[in-house]
């Protein structure tokens, strides 16, 4: 396995807006989920983790203004990086069901892992947002500068439309038809976590895929 990497976002200037943006999605996906974990409130992971949401969501939306901004690929690879090293898992356990769900419905369709995230986050996130209030909350407050847990959750679904990332399946550019038979088969056969902050049955699996057709 490869021990370091060079990052150099030179190297990104030719990548298309939208695959920009949809990899940043995956990104900040990444950071909330290890955030949503079933860990303890107040250790220093939380906040790193709040802090790479709040620039992801900054320079997603300064490169919607200008994609030829090399500062900000630059910003938006460091996040990344921050977000996915490791560094932020250390002595923690993560919440990747949102992951899980869109892998498998990555493996029965050819859509957009990115695009596939931001279409299933609103949902699942109102499910849980009462099981893990104080985090929401926080969540809210400092990425998006929102009140209430609940209006976080609103504000990170708005946020996907001002990206113009899809926020519903018929949205997912997929050669294969999603239906409900399909999605049925993705709650039935994907992988349910169980340190998220409530445990899903298949059944409400199949339910938060439905809510996002």
């Amino acid at each position: 396995a490869p021990r370091f990497a060079i990052l150099d976002p030179a190297y990104t200037m030719s990548v298309p807006k939208m695959q920009v943006i949809s990899g940043a999605f995956d990104t900040l996906s990444h950071a909330m989920e290890t955030y949503f974990g079933n860990s303890d409130q107040d250790n220093v992971s939380d906040d790193v983790a709040l802090s790479i949401m709040r620039n992801t969501v900054v320079n997603m939306r300064r490169l919607l203004k200008n994609i030829d901004d090399i500062q900000v690929r630059g910003n938006l690879m460091w996040d990344s990086a921050m977000a996915e090293n490791g560094i932020l898992k250390v002595g923690r356990v993560t919440d990747f069901q949102a992951h899980q769900l869109e892998h498998q419905l990555g493996a029965y369709t050819d859509c957009n892992h990115g695009q596939g995230l931001a279409v299933i986050h609103p949902a699942y996130y109102r499910h849980i947002v009462k099981d893990a209030k104080e985090k929401f909350e926080r969540f809210a407050k400092v990425v998006f500068g929102k009140d209430t847990a609940e209006a976080g959750v609103e504000a990170l679904a708005d946020f996907i439309k001002e990206c113009g990332l899809p926020a519903k399946m018929g949205e997912l550019k997929s050669k294969t038809e999603i239906t409900p038979e399909l999605l049925r088969n993705v709650a039935d056969t994907c992988n349910v976590i169980k340190c998220n902050p409530r445990e899903l049955s298949r059944d409400e699996i199949y339910e938060i895929l439905m809510e996002c057709m």
